[in-house]
């Protein structure tokens, strides 16, 4: 089969399945991979190398004595703010540095227990509150298509390395495209499932409690390829802990497995904000491409007040990454944000010193959204929209309410960049990110396909079609 460091995951699991490569001669690729080339990128934060050959060789052992498991004997990594007992977890957060939690999350536990061996965990931003990976305790991660751009945020570190093929599969999380954004930014696919498709738990320092009270914030996968994306998926889906005592997940199958059967939603301009002429030109080559394979394709949105959903999106957002956050830290952060002087920045503050009532209030609107998309999706199998307004831009170091993005030579509020992403978070719907080919500096595009509630996989198979039809994954140059 020839296996590669770029080979897909479901390529090198059918390698050792054929006894063509042993999980510990994988595990060398990788390592030595990570050896040569992480340098310059700092995408493995945490590297844990003696484990993953221990674990490589009890694999080997265990497939020649007959045993078999979804991911058994392939290297891996998992985000840095993912709980693993004994390893690092301090979502980039000083205060969190000598933290070592007792014991796996419910995704790692997933992850061990369908074989897969560990190389480390990759970088993230101060609080996974960026789209950099610009850690004060690790350092900053770097783009492979661009060294002075960033791989996206939060999930950086694991976009760059499955990028520059240090790793065949990651799991992210996303709360603000933590995990869609980074896939764009590198080239590669993500997934950002329901929001109660994977357990939530396990996802930041101190956090391991199922059923949290916890909006908007999921884990998912992200990979080489879709095919990789619903191994992955079918690996970590399902209920958190107490929850198993009583449910499973039944997902529904994908609506269409062919592209000429789906019926496609183009999300208009949304918030008066363009996207760069390579993005419009990808959304516009992709139509094109659905039209030709005779898909129903034709522009069009919820019934929704988008001024008003994003304003709740961004109330929300503050809400939730702000809890445990002391109240004197809450009101500065407010009074930061409202001296910024705009309507969604005043959201964000609001969002901040919240109370009970409002925030009740808050929840209803979100439920007559979900309503909405639910009714908009009878008619609809998917949407489809740009990831980002532009591909990866450079390093930046300023506060964030500082930053600008300067996006076909227009400058634009660092935060715009969450538009695209929002539009699945705020109700909770699946979005599976995909490869949308290059702009003229040579960056990555991504594009998203945004399905109904539990249709994660109904997106999941879009991208799979898409995916070979369109674009595939590609290594950066020079690596």
């Amino acid at each position: 089969m020839g296996i590669d460091h770029f080979s897909t995951a479901t390529d090198m699991l059918a390698a050792l399945d054929a006894k063509e490569i042993s999980s510990v001669e994988l595990t060398e690729l990788h390592i030595s991979r990570i050896e040569a080339i992480d340098r310059k990128l700092l995408s493995i934060a945490v590297r844990t190398f003696d484990r993953a050959r221990t674990v490589a060789a009890e694999a080997d052992r265990r497939r020649a004595s007959g045993e078999t498991a979804p991911l058994l004997g392939l290297p891996m990594t998992l985000k840095e703010s993912t709980q693993v007992a004994g390893l690092p977890q301090t979502a980039g957060l000083a205060a969190f540095e000598g933290y070592r939690p007792e014991s796996d999350g419910v995704l790692a536990a997933h992850v061990f227990d369908a074989g897969a061996a560990l190389l480390g965990k990759t970088n993230v931003p101060v609080a996974l509150g960026d789209w950099q990976a610009d850690s004060p305790v690790y350092g900053r991660t770097n783009n492979p298509w661009d060294v002075t751009r960033t791989p996206g945020g939060s999930t950086g570190g694991g976009g760059a390395a499955l990028a520059a093929g240090l790793t065949p599969l990651e799991i992210g999380s996303d709360i603000g495209g933590s995990i869609r954004v980074p896939a764009a930014y590198c080239g590669v696919f993500g997934h950002r499932p329901s929001e109660t498709a994977i357990p939530q738990s396990g996802a930041f320092p101190m956090a391991d409690l199922p059923n949290q009270a916890f909006l908007m914030g999921v884990q998912g996968p992200l990979a080489r390829s879709v095919d990789d994306l619903v191994l992955l998926f079918d690996v970590v889906s399902g209920p958190d802990r107490g929850e198993d005592a009583g449910w499973k997940l039944g997902l529904p199958q994908p609506r269409h497995t062919s592209l000429r059967d789906f019926r496609v939603a183009v999300l208009p301009q949304i918030l008066g904000l363009t996207p760069a002429r390579a993005v419009r030109n990808a959304c516009s080559e992709l139509a094109q491409l659905l039209r030709s394979e005779g898909a129903t394709v034709q522009t069009a949105q919820p019934d929704i007040d988008m001024d008003a959903y994003f304003r709740d999106y961004a109330r929300t957002l503050s809400l939730m990454t702000s809890q445990g956050m002391p109240p004197e830290d809450r009101e500065a952060q407010a009074e930061g944000l409202r001296r910024v002087g705009n309507p969604i920045a005043d959201a964000q503050a609001d969002g901040f010193t919240m109370g009970a009532h409002d925030f009740i209030l808050l929840v209803g609107r979100r439920e007559f959204a979900r309503v909405q998309w639910r009714q908009f999706f009878r008619e609809w199998d998917v949407v489809i929209a740009p990831m980002t307004l532009d591909s990866a831009f450079p390093h930046q170091t300023r506060p964030f309410a500082e930053r600008t993005l300067v996006v076909d030579g227009v400058e634009l509020p660092y935060f715009s960049n969450i538009i695209h992403s929002m539009i699945a978070i705020f109700p909770g719907l699946p979005s599976t990110a995909f490869p949308a080919g290059l702009d003229d500096r040579g960056l990555p595009i991504g594009m998203q396909a945004i399905g109904p509630y539990l249709g994660d996989r109904t997106t999941l198979e879009f991208a799979r079609l898409v995916e070979r039809a369109w674009h595939r994954f590609q290594p950066p140059p020079g690596y």
